[in-house]
């Protein structure tokens, strides 16, 4: 294997290590913040299922990322476009990080291949516009199954809950399912989150797509164990607005849009699903008005919607910049 195979090896498992930490909020913050589970039970949880996630289900999405949006060759002919990826991708990463805004990477990294694509001359548009469709509906799906659960199911659950008998037996009962629901996240973050880091790498015959699978599930599994205890410190404790019954809801819930859309092939944001589920709470809770007048879900949408484009911008022009100094 040549070194800057390997360099690019090292990266990618970087990135999946980024992408794990990144994803620990979503996964088990709830369960950390309501005390079910202890910081170091929830970031072995999550790098456990992290890791099932991507080597048994992480192949299709896999595959789109790295010969999907455009042709395998593409990585393999001109090397240099696995390392824009993955620079893209990290920049994404590490501004979300920094500035705390809710950027979808995954939409980051798509958009990423699609700018090389559109240069080179190989991108499927109609794959493109095929998942672009599916950003918009899983939030939108998220939305309304949460906003409805908000509405007209919640205070349901509670009154049945409050008929199962003593205090301890509902808590015992609420922390077994919000660390069930937050493992299933962890599992479907795994299998979808998984080909955002080694897509590129697959793509480019670098290393075969199981093992890309089991590189990225490791690299996830220790990006949560050695950074994921200081994202739930900063978001777990501010989950007991939502709720543990609330939080299972959008957890169960953004989890099965996520599997669903890893069996099928499609890379999709955890960030916003889980996020619109959020929302959804807050407008079942406070209404359309006051939630919209919220600078933090304004700021949300904004980024969703502009991070696309600058992700398309930025790799079609480090492309070209590339192509024109060979």
């Amino acid at each position: 294997m040549e070194l800057i195979h390997i360099i690019a090896i090292i990266i990618s498992f970087l990135l999946a290590m980024n992408i794990g930490a990144s994803n620990s909020a979503a996964e088990m913050a709830a369960a950390y913040g309501a005390g079910a589970r202890t910081k170091k039970e929830a970031v072995i949880l999550i790098a456990i299922f992290a890791i099932l996630g991507a080597i048994i289900s992480g192949g299709a999405v896999i595959k789109t990322l790295g010969s999907g949006l455009v042709p395998a060759k593409t990585f393999s002919e001109t090397f240099a476009t696995v390392f824009i990826v993955i620079f893209v991708a990290t920049l994404f990463i590490a501004f979300a990080n920094y500035s705390r805004s809710p950027i979808a990477t995954t939409h980051a990294i798509v958009c990423t291949i699609a700018g090389v694509g559109l240069y080179t001359g190989g991108l499927d548009t109609k794959k493109l516009i095929y998942i672009a469709t599916w950003w918009v509906f899983t939030p939108l799906i998220s939305f309304i199954l949460n906003y409805l659960f908000g509405k007209y199911l919640y205070f349901r659950i509670l009154h049945w809950l409050t008929t199962l008998g003593p205090e301890e037996k509902i808590k015992r009962l609420l922390s077994i399912t919000i660390t069930i629901s937050g493992c299933y996240v962890a599992f479907s973050a795994g299998s979808n989150n998984a080909a955002n880091a080694v897509g590129a790498i697959v793509g480019a015959g670098v290393i075969t797509q199981f093992k890309g699978a089991v590189l990225a599930g490791f690299g996830m599994g220790l990006g949560a164990i050695l950074f994921g205890g200081r994202i739930l410190d900063a978001v777990g404790k501010g989950i007991t607005d939502i709720g543990i019954v609330r939080a299972i809801s959008i957890e169960t819930t953004g989890a099965t849009i996520i599997y669903i859309a890893s069996l099928m092939g499609i890379p999709v944001s955890l960030n916003e699903t889980i996020t619109s589920g959020i929302i959804a709470t807050s407008c079942a809770r406070t209404g359309f008005k006051k939630t919209a007048k919220n600078e933090h879900v304004l700021r949300i949408l904004f980024f969703w919607f502009v991070a696309p484009f600058l992700a398309i911008a930025l790799s079609y022009g480090l492309t070209a910049l590339w192509m024109n100094l060979k």
